[in-house]
């Protein structure tokens, strides 16, 4: 009896509870595109296939073009990184510009219309055909760089940097005179937890490294009364131009300028220098700024990569140096 009673209750499982549970709204939810991080499961809802083409935004014509991902990627580092850089530098270039694309794509909706990203540096990043790329480059080394930049391309193919399961926002520059900047004291806002301020020695040894500028007291003054026009300076005074605050990247914050207190950003921005890290010197006639790094200094320094690389490091070495509690990932 009891052996019945068994095999009848399996009989009842078989036919109805099984195919009643994968039918219920119920069931246990499938997560596609997720990962586990700190024992939570974070999940991404985007579907990466619809980002293998690039919609490029030529500024110049405003024409679009349309790419393949990796295509566009080419341009991109050979337009971005010198190609006499280290292979890894090159590498770690191209995953940043990658995970750059990417984030463009899926957040910046719109902001080009038709287009996913322009070939602007000053608005997204670089870019350069491989034509006009071939007649920059001497003509000894031109094959030998393109099939350097095409490598370090597809040896990383796929490969993007993430936070939480999703794309950052990898931003990179040129020289962080040996330490980088977090983005609150270059755009304000609440920033993002992966770009902290990190150092990286070696950089001094690339010429982005150190410039400077000079104008005259009545330029200077000119300058900045474009922008504000109550602007008043007694050069006879010993405090006229005084740096009142540093940020954690050894940059200036703020900084009294005769009547005025301006942003190290903003000073940066009035005269064209390469970096808001810099020192005031003033002469008879004229005001010398004397500036180190090169950009904005947030996320991944192209020098300090170079010189990471030098020392033997790896591409996955760089990127993990210059963005903090990432992980990279394949697409």
């Amino acid at each position: 009896m009891k052996k019945y009673i068994i095999c009848l209750f399996l009989f009842f499982v078989l036919c109805f509870a099984i195919p009643i549970f994968f039918t219920s709204p119920f069931k246990p939810k499938q997560v596609s595109n997720s990962n586990i991080q700190n024992g939570i499961t974070v999940e991404s809802t985007y579907d990466y296939n619809q980002y293998k083409t690039v919609k490029l935004l030529h500024k110049k014509t405003q024409k679009i073009e349309n790419l393949p991902l990796d295509e566009y990627l080419y341009g991109v580092v050979s337009s971005e990184m010198p190609a006499s850089f280290e292979k890894e530098a090159l590498k770690a270039q191209a995953v940043v510009a990658r995970t750059y694309t990417l984030y463009k794509m899926m957040q910046n909706k719109g902001k080009h219309k038709n287009a996913d990203i322009c070939d602007d540096s000053s608005c997204c990043q670089a870019w350069i055909s491989k034509e006009d790329r071939l007649k920059k480059w001497d003509e000894k080394v031109k094959e030998e760089y393109w099939n350097k930049i095409v490598n370090a391309v597809n040896e990383t193919q796929g490969k993007m940097i993430t936070y939480e399961g999703k794309p950052i926002n990898a931003f990179f520059h040129a020289n962080s005179g040996g330490t980088t900047e977090t983005p609150i004291n270059v755009w304000g806002g609440s920033g993002y937890p992966y770009l902290q301020t990190v150092q990286t020695a070696g950089e001094e040894a690339y010429s982005q490294y150190a410039s400077k500028i000079t104008v005259n007291k009545s330029e200077f003054e000119k300058t900045i009364k474009k922008e504000h026009s109550n602007f008043k300076i007694d050069f006879n005074q010993k405090d006229c131009i005084k740096i009142k605050e540093y940020t954690q990247g050894n940059r200036i914050k703020n900084i009294q300028v005769g009547n005025l207190e301006l942003s190290g950003v903003e000073m940066r921005n009035l005269f064209k220098l390469r970096s808001a890290n810099f020192k005031i010197k003033i002469e008879k006639e004229e005001i010398t700024f004397e500036v180190t790094g090169y950009g904005h200094g947030v996320g991944m320094s192209q020098t300090g990569a170079d010189s990471l690389a030098k020392q033997g490091k790896t591409y996955e070495d760089i990127i993990y140096h210059y963005y903090t509690g990432v992980k990279i990932k394949d697409i």
